[in-house]
């Protein structure tokens, strides 16, 4: 068949993509109300990958095996940061609109998740990338001056020490970041007049008087004329000025020069025309909008917006009296700051936060100078709690933001976590992490393949090495199990890594193996308090659910082991011995520990949870951490990442060493046998003779 060169490109052929979207499986805590109408519940979007691998070798000298099988990728576990569709948030134009109107690509103002050392917050331009609508149980959280209804998983950022505290965490009487929340004003006649007399003023020329006939009659020529560099407002100029009858174009003006920007403007000649001019620029309505909008066009045309403060400068002292009085009528606070000889200047008094609502309030049209409140100090004012109460179950909506951050009804709050890992794929590591799954259906397929092949020698295939095996999702689509069904034919060795009491389920296969000695359990325990594992694993299951789990592996031949993992100095580390005992009743024969490891950013990550759910012991539990790798949070030496080192990692091992040996969980388990493995025909073999 020919084939054809498409120019500039290296091949004309368009393979499927490997990860293809397979089905929508939602969560089945999220199951919707049938008797329900609102918006359905975020479903968990599975993809198909369709690579022909199906196992990923690790050459790791401080992992068990080589070999294992991923059938999954993200994870359905997650926190909820949610909000009632109704809350205002901030957007980037200090426009105030309901969460529940925005999309993805919208752009909040935002601000610095964790400052830099040594630095204050910064506010910031955020990227809308995730809107996730559920219904969930809600909270009303009310402060002196706002009220939200939440989740209570959200976070919210603290006065008092600048940390990020859940909702189900905060107290009345605690303070948290806010600032004033500004009712977007309607754009009426008014503002619109306001606006063409307030820009006139500021950078107009207006030859006119009634009853002017013609230029031609030895009458001085009759125009006005807007002249600027910035055509935004030359722009709004042109729509303001349509409804009144008066059709206008922006036209070049001025060529740009040596230190000069080019100017346009917007002008008018025709005399009848101009007495509409006339009318809109002597009208002063005694009115909020009209106000509004000649503080825009003026601040269009004479502000200024720069890193200290927000300024408008003209010659005319008795015209600066004019905007302050407006300003003042507004709630703004205008201090005359004059020049004699020069322009003089009033100035905006306040922080940050007085010209954010100025730009809020009155709606100036030229971008540049509203960027200039971005990568500014962030200082805003405390908010006492008043009440944190119980509410009903209702819709809520989940962003998820570049900056992981935005302001809502005017309390500085976050989103959700990063997972790095998911980013790898093309999603961002937010909700994609919770409700993009990777999916490898035909991984049980892949592997009997692969195990068939003459060039496989049987060796220990893990379960698995990234993601949990056992994924909620995995009760429907059973790809763990049909892989161990696969492992149970070829009687190939098998070792579950897991922290699910799902894997119960799959005793019998498990068993079956086990009679080969070609299979083992690891089973992780990390706390036997009931508190400190919701906090830890809000999703995953409890611990006497997976001691149960223990015993129903052991009751089925299948050798079992407890991993205590991660240990964290300092908070759960002095449980090793009684999560031991209760293992070694539960029918554990084994036992191992993994010591905690911050690489970035789980580093930043553990602080912070350290920070909202243990304040008390954020510094001990960290100082004690460092103790282990040589005084920092994280070492990914060989040999030493695992178990840590220095005198603290010497006590926590020698203490897990005793507990074991007292329980009888200090030898490993069996080793994987291979003697038994085996290739089962395949339907269509011939028999052999012989």
């Amino acid at each position: 068949m020919a084939t054809f060169d498409l120019p500039g490109r290296g091949t004309d052929q368009s393979p499927a993509n490997r990860f293809e979207e397979l089905r929508f499986e939602p969560d089945p805590d999220l199951e919707p109300d049938p008797d329900d109408d609102g918006p359905p519940p975020p479903p968990t979007r599975l993809y198909r990958d369709a690579s022909r691998s199906v196992l990923a070798e690790n050459s790791s000298p401080d992992v068990g095996f080589r070999y294992s099988v991923n059938p999954y990728r993200g994870c359905e576990h997650g926190c909820v940061y949610c909000l009632a569709p109704d809350t205002p948030i901030l957007h980037a134009d200090m426009s105030w609109r309901p969460i529940g109107e925005v999309r993805v690509g919208d752009v909040l103002a935002g601000f610095d998740e964790h400052p830099l050392p040594g630095k204050t917050r910064k506010i910031r331009t955020a990227v809308v990338e995730n809107v996730i609508w559920s219904k969930r149980p809600t909270v009303r959280l009310a402060t002196r001056h706002t009220e939200v209804t939440t989740t209570a998983e959200h976070l919210w950022l603290q006065a008092r020490d600048l940390r990020w505290s859940r909702t189900a965490d905060l107290l009345p009487g605690r303070q948290l970041r806010h600032m004033p929340v500004t009712t977007t004003e309607a754009v009426d006649e008014d503002y619109r007049v306001g606006y063409v007399a307030g820009l006139s003023l500021g950078d107009g020329t207006f030859r006119y008087q009634p009853g002017w006939r013609s230029n031609r009659l030895g009458y001085p020529a009759a125009y006005w004329r807007v002249a600027l560099v910035d055509e935004e407002p030359l722009q709004r100029l042109v729509d303001y000025l349509r409804p009144f009858g008066l059709e206008a174009t922006i036209r070049p003006f001025a060529a740009a020069r040596e230190n000069r920007q080019a100017l346009h403007k917007v002008e008018i000649r025709s005399l009848p025309r101009l007495g509409i001019v006339q009318r809109l620029l002597t009208a002063e309505p005694e009115s909020r909008g009209y106000r509004r909008g000649f503080l825009a066009g003026f601040f269009d045309a004479e502000g200024s917006n720069s890193d200290s403060s927000l300024r408008i400068s003209q010659v005319d002292l008795s015209v600066l009296d004019r905007v302050a009085r407006y300003a003042r009528s507004l709630g703004f606070d205008f201090r005359l700051e004059p020049r004699p000889g020069r322009a003089s200047t009033i100035r905006l008094v306040g922080k940050l936060i007085e010209r954010m609502r100025f730009f809020a309030v009155c709606r100036p049209a030229i971008r540049r100078k509203l960027r200039a409140l971005f990568d500014r100090e962030m200082n805003l004012d405390p908010e006492p709690i008043d009440a944190v109460e119980a509410g009903p179950l209702r819709d809520v909506v989940d962003i998820q933001t570049s900056t992981r951050t935005f302001f809502a009804a005017g309390l500085a709050t976050h989103n959700c976590y990063a997972r790095p890992s998911h980013e790898y794929l093309g999603w961002n590591a937010g909700l994609d992490f919770e409700t993009r799954l990777l999916v490898k259906d035909d991984a049980p397929e892949l592997l009997r393949r692969h195990l068939a092949a003459p060039r496989w020698q049987p060796e220990v295939i893990a379960l698995s090495g990234n993601t949990d095996c056992y994924q909620p999702v995995e009760r429907r689509l059973k790809i763990t199990r049909r892989c161990l069904e696969v492992l149970r034919d070829f009687r190939n060795p098998v070792g579950v890594i897991t922290k699910s009491a799902l894997v119960a389920r799959d005793a019998d296969v498990l068993g079956e193996l086990a009679q080969h000695g070609a299979a083992h359990v690891r089973l992780s325990i990390t706390t036997l308090d009931p508190e400190l594992a919701r906090r830890m694993e809000p999703r995953a299951a409890t611990p006497e659910r997976r001691l149960t789990a223990l015993t129903r592996l052991a009751a089925a031949g299948v050798p079992v082991a407890v991993m205590v993992a991660p240990v964290i100095p300092g908070l759960n580390d002095a449980e090793i011995p009684r999560i031991l005992e209760a293992a070694a009743r539960a029918g554990a024969s084994s036992a191992s520990w993994v010591l905690l490891r911050l690489a970035s950013p789980l580093d930043e990550l553990f602080t912070h949870w350290l920070a909202r759910h243990y304040p008390e012991k954020r510094d001990k539990v960290l100082n004690r951490i460092r103790e282990t790798r040589a005084g920092r949070l994280n070492d990914s030496t060989f040999g030493k990442r695992m178990r840590g080192d220095g005198e603290y990692a010497k006590q926590i091992a020698l203490l897990f060493e005793a507990s074991a040996r007292r329980h009888g969980l200090a030898a490993p388990l069996p080793p994987l046998q291979t003697a038994a493995f085996r290739r089962p025909p395949r339907h269509g073999d011939q028999l052999s003779l012989l």
